[in-house]
């Protein structure tokens, strides 16, 4: 059982709102994302970072919250599926994959989504290949990735055009 002793109060920016949470040094992002702030969004897959289904922004990077240690994000602005919409308004990429068919299951469309967004933020008009290669730490076990590759291409256009809610 794990010493009391060892648990602290940290703060964690997650969607743009600071909350407090009590943790222990070895807890992991996504345990405390889903089971302690109820982030559950977050999907909780391989657990060693091979699939992707897990991945969060932090500062606007595609990371792998089961690798990453939720102490070490403190002072960092974490954005997770939950954050991406807006006033009622999904957020162009996750119109783009419900508009084009590139959900199945589901379980590794947030991961994809937001790997997609970090993307999209660096490299606003990807090519395929460019898209393969940023959606390339996310494993999908439903689709052929065609349609979601369609979709992040889709997104991309949407998003360059300024169609939709101008605050993405």
């Amino acid at each position: 059982m794990e010493d009391q002793r060892m648990k602290q109060i940290i703060q964690l920016c997650v969607n743009d709102h600071l909350y407090d949470v009590i943790i222990s040094p070895r807890d992991i992002l996504v345990d405390v994302l889903r089971n302690r702030m109820g982030f559950t969004g977050t999907k909780k897959g391989c657990g060693h970072g091979d699939c992707g289904t897990c991945t969060v922004l932090i500062d606007g990077k595609a990371v792998l919250s089961c690798l990453t240690l939720a102490i070490a994000c403190q002072g960092k602005k974490i954005l997770t599926i939950e954050g991406l919409e807006k006033n009622g308004s999904l957020h162009p990429i996750q119109q783009a994959f419900v508009d084009h068919g590139a959900i199945q299951c589901g379980f590794c469309t947030p991961g994809m989504i937001l790997s997609a967004k970090a993307l999209l933020d660096q490299s606003p008009t990807p090519d395929k290949e460019e898209i393969s290669r940023g959606l390339s730490g996310n494993l999908c076990r439903c689709t052929g990735y065609k349609k979601i590759v369609e979709a992040v291409e889709a997104a991309a256009e949407t998003m360059k055009a300024g169609k939709g809610s101008k605050s993405w």
